[in-house]
């Protein structure tokens, strides 16, 4: 009598690719790179028209690098919602049109190897939200009418600058905008020398994001640290301080230029974007605490967390579930050939 191993002839599809997690650095990196490559900058995108993004329904403001996400897509009014949100006004998403990402940081708690010791560690996420101009059928009450900018433009620079907590003595003795580390000043020409009032804040605003980094205010690594001209951190600290300034100059209402060298100021980017797909968020991240500290919010604004259910699906859920369903099988193919194997010696 002979009997057959019920774990011989289990077939494994060797074709099969495991699926693997979304990158959400290197999706955010290619909206990024996308844009650039179609000839506009996204942290030059003004928003003071249309508004800071935010959600429509929690009127909380998107930041750090949604705030260009967003900006980018020159909606004329930058007031956004989930998927589920619409549905929830009765709403729908018009044919054809498609989400944009947004991120968000979720705390993951998880055990340290060597320490035993159960460690928290921000985990970056993503989902999906709407432009009210993507949507129909929401109501009409629920619709923000479209404001106008009362305030001066140059008293709101004005107004930024002497508010700034901590703010750095501000020298023109010199024809050329710069911040000292060294001695903690910043220099700019006279106003009169700019084109215009509104380039002279822009370039201040600049100034004033670099000297944020100072160790007796963020104490940003960028700044503190020794960074040779070139180098990946002196890179990041540039682009901190362009975000930062952009940011301000859309906050106070003031135009963003146009720059002059566009082209090889975009391939410039492109390059550093292509090599660090963590450039953009963590330089976003920086501006973003930047312009909080200039701005003197002492609070930090609630980073908009979806419901479970608006976010895409985990792949750690999916092949969990395909790991489940593969056990199962496997299960009912042994019991099948069991049953198969007991028949066939009863024979």
């Amino acid at each position: 009598m002979t009997t057959t191993n019920t774990n011989q002839n289990q077939t494994k599809d060797t074709n099969e690719k495991p699926k693997t997690a979304p990158d959400v650095y290197q999706m955010v990196t290619d909206r990024i790179i996308e844009h650039l490559e179609k000839g506009v900058v996204p942290w030059q995108q003004p928003w003071a028209d249309a508004g800071q993004p935010k959600n429509l329904i929690t009127r909380n403001k998107y930041r750090g690098v949604n705030v260009w996400l967003l900006s980018s897509l020159k909606y004329s009014q930058n007031e956004f919602l989930t998927f589920k949100q619409v549905k929830e006004l009765g709403g729908s998403i018009k044919k054809d049109e498609k989400g944009n990402i947004i991120v968000f940081w979720k705390w993951i708690e998880k055990e340290n190897p060597e320490t035993k010791k159960i460690e928290k560690k921000p985990l970056l996420r993503y989902y999906k939200v709407f432009n009210i101009s993507q949507c129909t059928g929401i109501p009409e009450s629920k619709l923000p009418p479209i404001a106008e900018k009362q305030n001066d433009p140059i008293q709101e620079c004005e107004k930024i600058i002497k508010e700034m907590p901590n703010r750095p003595e501000i020298k023109h003795e010199e024809q050329q905008a710069f911040y000292h580390k060294e001695k903690d000043f910043v220099n700019m020409p006279k106003m009169e020398t700019f084109k215009d009032s509104e380039s002279y804040y822009g370039s201040l605003f600049h100034e004033l994001v670099h000297s944020s980094g100072h160790q007796s205010r963020l104490n940003r690594k960028e700044i503190t640290d020794a960074n040779a001209f070139g180098s990946e951190k002196y890179a990041i600290e540039e682009l901190t301080a362009e975000m930062g300034a952009s940011y301000l100059k859309s906050s106070a209402g003031i135009p963003i230029e146009k720059l002059e060298n566009n082209a090889a100021y975009i391939q410039n980017w492109l390059t550093k974007l292509k090599k660090d797909k963590k450039f953009i968020v963590y330089a976003s991240s920086q501006a973003q605490k930047a312009t909080d500290y200039i701005l003197n919010i002492q609070e930090k604004e609630k980073e908009i967390e979806p419901e479970e259910k608006e976010l895409e699906p985990s792949t750690k859920d999916t092949n969990k579930k395909d790991k489940t369903n593969s056990r199962e099988n496997d299960l009912q193919k042994t019991r099948e050939r069991g049953e198969e194997q007991t028949v066939a010696m009863e024979r």
